[in-house]
């Protein structure tokens, strides 16, 4: 099938791949802008680009689609439909309009739950059992649009948002090629989204990733998993700032934050109900390491307390 292609991270770039390993002809990708990054602040293309740029593709990076000549650009390559995977710019009408088969997005929840820009760390963050992917028909809503195809998956129990990421991806990419092959022979069942049961995952933020141990260990253990890899789940002690990695909840009491128990691989931390075992840690400039390496370089014993 004759398609565009619009997607900017590792999650659209598995997208992208199944579909030009498929035998579709992708005549354009969009993805966005470099953008400056590490140390230099060098601009740095998109993985999507990247894989573009090898498989000889041709890209274009606007910083709006709402321009008229980037519309005739895009209607100019008739294609049948375009391929949306956290692309991370807003589709006017006038493109949706462009297609005859519309804009497919690849959405990584059980719609309507968790439309919007994180639905991934939500998810884990909320404690849900289960997501999956979603290939939507993109309308002028906030994913909104009917559905064309839902596969669920469980969240496994200790699964950390990287991993759920990297499955989700795997998953949209095999589910945008079912879909377009039910779209091709008219065997899709388009489905409205339910009214009921609506939620939004809002952009995270780093001081969401603060640790408050106050809160119920089980909590604390899905950020710790839900902000792995982005921002990185983080306390403080005696001011400095450490990233918690790996943790996983235990029976603790005492002062919130405070040291219950120091073993030879796990830093027990009370939290307000129950406590939660510190299994990988890092130090500010520093790398990650197992809690008993990290514990050589940062001495640290009961009484002694995080986060204040």
């Amino acid at each position: 099938m004759r398609l565009l292609f619009a997607g900017t991270p590792a999650f659209a770039k598995v997208a992208l791949q199944a579909l030009l390993d498929a035998g579709h002809d992708v005549v354009l990708v969009l993805t966005q802008p470099d953008r400056a990054a590490g140390r230099g602040l060098k601009p740095k293309p998109s993985d999507v680009k990247l894989l573009a740029l090898d498989r000889g593709l041709r890209i274009l990076q606007p910083a709006s689609l709402k321009q008229p000549e980037t519309q005739r650009q895009l209607a100019g390559c008739r294609a049948s439909a375009m391929v949306v995977a956290a692309y991370g710019l807003i589709l006017p009408q006038a493109v949706l309009d462009l297609f005859p088969l519309g804009c497919l997005n690849i959405h990584a929840s059980l719609l309507p739950r968790w439309r919007g820009a994180a639905p991934i760390q939500r998810a884990i963050l909320a404690g849900d059992r289960q997501t999956g992917i979603c290939i939507m028909r993109m309308d002028a809503g906030l994913d909104t649009g009917p559905v064309l195809l839902r596969e669920v998956t469980p969240i496994g129990a200790r699964e950390t948002g990287g991993q759920l990421y990297d499955r989700l991806a795997q998953l949209g990419g095999q589910c945008i090629l079912r879909t377009l092959e039910q779209l091709s022979t008219g065997s899709i069942q388009e489905r409205p989204q339910p009214e009921a049961g609506v939620t939004y995952a809002g952009k995270i933020t780093k001081q969401e990733a603060a640790l408050d141990w106050r809160g119920p260990a089980e909590l604390l253990d899905r950020q710790v998993r839900a902000f792995d890899p982005f921002p990185g789940a983080f306390t403080t002690l005696r001011g400095d700032m450490l990233k918690v990695w790996r943790a996983e909840p235990a029976e603790a009491q005492g002062v919130p934050g405070l040291v219950a128990r120091v073993s030879a691989d796990r830093l027990t931390i009370a939290c307000g109900t129950g406590g939660l075992d510190l299994l990988e840690m890092q130090r500010s400039g520093g790398r990650r390491l197992p809690v008993r390496e990290f514990l050589r370089g940062c001495p640290l014993e009961a009484g002694d307390r995080l986060g204040a």
